[in-house]
């Protein structure tokens, strides 16, 4: 089965600004959600993705690790249940299947609109494409709903918590009543990053469809 990739709407929450702006984020605290994205310039940590139909039915579940730097740079590595990178230069948007021996590129400006790549890579500003309305506390996660701007967008909602000041979680509900929930652990933030971490290596033979 393909994998299912919602962090396309991962890349808008990276703004700009050189170091995180630690307020602390409660239940009725959406300004500083928007700061606490204007100020994050980097991001790594280990995921866990999990997909759920209309009926609450597993669909998939997947793990790996994530780099999201600004502006529009990101790297996704699928690592269970099948070994897939998703690999973005700030122009240029790849995914390789190894097992494929495959891989395809697209322009940035293409492949993302609202996704959790968009939302944490900084290609804009989190404030001109959803707007921020806290929805609750669950223990001691504080949640938050991001509604599109755009009413063309196929995602219907971007859910985001909180838990001890660290983005802990996005969940996304698209227009097919399925629900994408992304968990992050070990999070580093505003950590210099490699540039290697945003160019994919392709061996020889590799069937690349499309062009930059």
């Amino acid at each position: 089965m393909k994998l299912r990739h919602p962090f396309l709407v991962c890349i808008f929450l990276f703004a700009a600004s050189t170091e995180v702006y630690c307020e602390n984020i409660s239940s009725n605290s959406s300004d500083a959600v928007y700061r606490y994205f204007s100020n994050l310039n980097t991001f790594h940590a280990n995921f866990r993705q999990q997909v759920k139909d209309s009926k609450g039915e597993d669909i998939q579940e997947s793990t790996g690790e994530v780099w999201l730097a600004k502006p529009g740079k990101f790297r996704w590595d699928y690592q269970l249940p099948f070994v897939q990178q998703v690999v973005a230069n700030g122009k240029e948007l790849w995914t390789y299947d190894p097992d494929l021996e495959q891989a395809t590129v697209k322009t940035i400006d293409e492949a993302l609109s609202m996704s959790p790549a968009m939302l944490l890579s900084g290609a804009k500003k989190l404030d001109e494409v959803a707007s921020v309305k806290p929805i609750g506390i669950t223990g001691k996660e504080y949640w938050f709903r991001l509604t599109p701007l755009n009413t063309n967008e196929s995602i219907d909602a971007i859910e985001i918590a909180f838990l001890h000041q660290q983005l802990y979680a996005i969940r996304i509900l698209d227009g097919f009543m399925n629900t994408t929930t992304i968990t992050f652990s070990e999070q580093s933030l505003n950590q210099p990053l490699k540039d290697n971490h945003f160019s994919v290596q392709l061996p020889e033979g590799t069937d690349v469809l499309g062009s930059p």
